[in-house]
């Protein structure tokens, strides 16, 4: 590096202040900035390393000492968090002799002045060490390695089974020659059927094996899958003692015990199994389900140290499961709630043609999105498409809650515009704590013409049958409903005979950087021929517009049929 260059990367303290404090110390001190490149090295330090402090400064710790693992990624991740980190580094350095392998235990923290972090600082001991030590030594520093890299690699979404698959990739071959994550079964999903008496059923969420273990792992259970373990298996134990099993596999007598069950041993055993370390992934509130470790072959059993390591894992990784179950537990709820309040609207009348879809978004809860078909008293029905703001659980009981006062005000017989003020009065001064969106559209089979106002919501679409085109309605869009700003219009809109009506939620049109107004206007490019399918209208809608939705998405697709001979008209 150029002196210039080097010059302007010094830190703004005074080095030869700290020099004064730290040159006389035993143990090895260097200060590096920003991009890891060293700014001061103490005496100690230099001779630890066998070359001058002169060589060091301006240069990386890999590019001073290029055969050692200097884990620079933690020294980045102190640079990052702030928190200090203990490293174990080896390596070959020119100050020693030979070819020997020589060990160092750093401390590293984050150097700030002025709340500005200007680079980070490592107090270095040599550590002198048997063969046995190095041995010991050398696991110790990959057992650290392990865990640092797990907060990195596990847990970085909300689901269950990624996280699960997670754990066991990182877990294998670093660990164990085979890892497995099995789970007990939601409290809120479909009904499993129960496990025969005293057995235990798990949910295999995730499997990972070496090469050479790979193929024979498919036999006695995959990843989806439920098994049943037998009432003394090493998993059972483990989940009633909270507490780690470990089984050296010397006989089938010792692997039947440890098996699911005893049919399980002779593929056990074919696999060469021989030590299994089974740790129950626990958080406050129970237990989750269990890391089981295999080791097989030529690998050695499992040692106090792998089953400690194996725990912190474990423990961390319940942490994040425990977040994705309760996400999924949430979501789980909300989503066959709003199933349920989204049946199939009841038909008005025969000869009125409706069809429907909810999609709910990848990787996001479940919104308020919902509509609804209500006849009226006097022969005509009233179209409504909503959307309650937020997700989650909540949001849909707030969408019931919606849902319900509509349908009590529709009996009334009033304007679409009239029936929104009452529904925001009513829903501001007692309802639900969370504004909507709502679309109303009266229909009249017998006229021309058909009502509609919006509070909020994007306009419907008109689709007419053969060259007649596509248009979105020009209504005026008032407030949100629960803002007791009131302020609604009714516009008519004419309609042709077979003229469909669309209705949808904005999950439809958002996009991240694009106007909606531009993203509505490409709904003019549906087309659908006279007597054509609604429901093929709807999946053609939802193929081309669906991909890329970051909110659910409600749509709606009606249309009006008189009698023979008389034509159809909305």
């Amino acid at each position: 590096m150029q002196a210039d260059a080097y010059a302007e990367s010094r830190p703004p303290f005074d080095l030869a202040a700290l020099a004064t404090l730290i040159d006389g110390t035993t143990a090895g001190v260097g200060v590096l900035d920003t991009e890891l490149r060293f700014l001061y090295v103490n005496p100690a330090l230099e001779r630890l390393n066998g070359i001058p402090a002169a060589e060091h400064l301006g240069r990386t710790v890999s590019e001073v000492l290029p055969h050692i693992d200097a884990r620079e990624d933690m020294m980045r991740a102190v640079l990052a968090d702030g928190k200090p980190r203990e490293i174990t580094s080896s390596g070959y350095t020119p100050a020693a002799s030979g070819t020997a392998r020589r060990y160092w235990h750093g401390v590293y923290h984050r150097l700030e002045v002025g709340g500005q972090v200007v680079g980070v600082a490592g107090i270095v001991l040599e550590v002198k060490a048997s063969d046995e030590e190095r041995r010991e030594l050398e696991q110790a520093k990959r057992n650290l390695t392990l865990l640092d890299t797990a907060v990195d690699r596990v847990g970085t979404t909300l689901d269950m089974d990624t996280t699960c698959a997670e754990l066991v990739d990182l877990v294998v071959p670093a660990l164990a020659d085979l890892a497995t994550v099995e789970v007990l079964p939601p409290d809120v999903a479909r009904p499993v059927r129960p496990a025969p008496p005293g057995m235990l059923r798990l949910r295999r969420a995730a499997i990972s094996a070496t090469a050479g273990l790979r193929d024979g792992v498919e036999e006695f259970g995959l990843t989806g899958e439920y098994i049943d373990y037998q009432e003394d298996s090493a998993v059972q134990r483990c989940l009633a003692a909270d507490q780690p099993v470990v089984e050296n596999l010397s006989d089938d007598v010792r692997l039947s015990w440890s098996a699911a069950n005893p049919q399980r041993v002779a593929g056990y055993r074919a696999l060469g199994m021989h030590s299994t370390v089974v740790v129950p992934l626990s958080v406050r509130d129970g237990a989750l389900g269990v890391l089981g470790l295999v080791r097989a072959g030529d690998s050695p059993v499992f040692s106090d140290e792998d089953v400690v390591v194996a725990r912190e894992l474990a423990g961390r990784a319940a942490v994040d499961l425990d977040h994705a179950r309760r996400y999924a537990h949430e979501h789980t709820i909300a989503l066959e709630l709003q199933r349920s309040l989204l049946s199939e609207p009841r038909l008005p009348h025969p000869h009125i043609e409706v069809a429907t879809r909810y999609l709910p978004a990848r990787g996001v809860m479940v919104g308020g999105d919902w509509f609804d078909v209500i006849p009226l008293p006097d022969g005509r029905h009233l179209k409504a498409m909503g959307d309650v703001m937020g997700h989650g659980v909540e949001a849909a009981v707030a969408m019931s809650h919606y849902r319900s006062l509509l349908r009590l005000l529709a009996d009334e017989l009033l304007p679409p515009h009239r029936i929104l003020e009452r529904l925001d009065r009513m829903v501001e001064r007692s309802g639900p704590d969370r504004a909507a969106t709502c679309l109303l559209v009266v229909v009249d089979r017998y006229s021309r013409v058909c009502e509609v106002s919006s509070a909020g919501h994007p306009p419907p679409v008109f689709i007419d049958p053969g060259a007649g085109g596509t248009r979105l309605g020009d209504v005026v869009a008032g407030p949100p409903l629960g803002t007791g700003l009131g302020g609604y219009t009714t516009t008519s809109v004419e309609c042709a005979p077979g003229t469909v009506l669309f209705m949808y939620t904005d999950g439809l049109v958002e996009r991240r950087g694009e106007d909606i107004d531009v993203s509505v206007c490409r709904l003019t490019e549906l087309s659908l021929p006279a007597g054509g399918s609604l429901d093929d209208l709807l999946d053609e809608v939802l193929e081309k517009f669906g991909p890329g939705a970051e909110d659910d998405i409600a749509v709606l697709a009606s249309r009006s049929r008189l009698p023979a001979p008389e034509r159809d008209v909305l």
